[in-house]
């Protein structure tokens, strides 16, 4: 069974600390951008999500584009949002990424289709992340697709779904979490946390519940170049962005060596915390900024797995 394991769960499994980091695919047919983004970042991570038409964009597709990023040598993880197919297509475009060698899944609801380039788009939600998620499980482990038929040789993903640690009621996101964990969610990736006063608090009820036993918690983090991307970011829904972090990027001569200083700081906090089993570093477009903080965070260079399936250290 190892053989058929991602490096990235392999590397969970083993005990080690992930790093992992997000492309964005183009919108467009270019393959050379998805490359030039995944070379930025070879190296410095385990592993690579792709994102499936973020913020409602059209986008070259997740699968497509992790193919791209796997040829460069990133290991991908797939993103499937639950907004734009329903179960049939969902079910096929997974069969075609797992055949392709595609073994690592994040699967999300997706931004609202009004955020988006096509606002008049009609959004699907046929299963919402957290039935697909059992669903991918329960194909795996019985052999039968959602509508009960037989898979004569279903995939194996390496299965993940998302936290929201600042999105009100608190106790509501924490049940969504557990339910995703009972699901089959083998990884939690959470939404980018800026406030670890707050964040610290959430992961102590994360534990109370022993849930972090129970996955793997990856914490997410974005990295912001510009004073003015901070700033959008604090109008997020669900983001919570303290002033004083406004106020350093404000103040600073440099925004984008300040914002690098930031991730790194608040990075130095999270990876201390109790249950935290990796970082996920959104950069946003700006990929290269990533292996200057994961070198700062003292985390390279980065665990490797050989071919039988068993973590050594580069």
């Amino acid at each position: 069974m190892s053989k058929n394991l991602s490096n990235l769960e392999r590397l969970l499994d083993a005990g080690k600390f992930a790093v992992t980091a997000e492309i964005g695919p183009p919108m467009s047919v270019s393959a050379d951008f998805v490359r030039k983004r995944a070379r930025e970042l070879k190296g410095s991570v385990d592993a690579a999500y792709i994102t499936d038409n973020q913020t409602a964009i059209v986008r070259m597709s997740s699968i497509a584009a992790a193919v791209i990023a796997a040829e460069e040598g990133i290991e991908p993880v797939i993103q499937m949002v639950c907004r734009d197919r329903n179960r049939i297509a969902i079910q096929s475009d997974l069969l075609g990424a797992y055949a392709l060698g595609l073994k690592n899944l994040l699967v999300l609801s997706g931004d609202h289709q009004s955020f988006g380039n096509h606002p008049g788009s009609k959004n699907v939600y046929c299963v919402d992340s957290t039935q697909l998620i059992y669903s991918l499980k329960e194909l795996h482990e019985n052999g039968v697709f959602m509508g009960g038929s037989a898979c004569k040789t279903p995939p194996r993903f390496f299965l993940g779904g998302a936290a929201h640690p600042f999105a009100d009621p608190q106790e509501l996101q924490i049940m969504r979490m557990e339910k995703k964990i009972a699901a089959g969610a083998k990884f939690i990736t959470t939404q980018a946390v800026y406030d670890i006063g707050k964040f610290k608090a959430w992961m102590e009820l994360v534990r109370g519940r022993g849930l972090h036993k129970k996955t793997y918690i990856q914490a997410g983090i974005c990295v912001n170049k510009t004073l003015k991307s901070l700033q959008m970011t604090k109008l997020v829904a669900g983001m919570d962005v303290p002033d004083y972090l406004i106020e350093r990027m404000e103040k600073a001569e440099d925004k984008q060596a300040e914002g690098i200083n930031i991730a790194v700081d608040l990075l130095t906090e999270i990876i201390k915390i109790e249950g935290i089993s990796g970082i996920h570093i959104m950069a946003i477009g700006w990929e290269a900024a990533v292996p200057e903080i994961v070198g700062r965070l003292g985390l390279l260079p980065r665990p490797v797995a050989d071919l039988e399936g068993q973590n050594v250290s580069v």
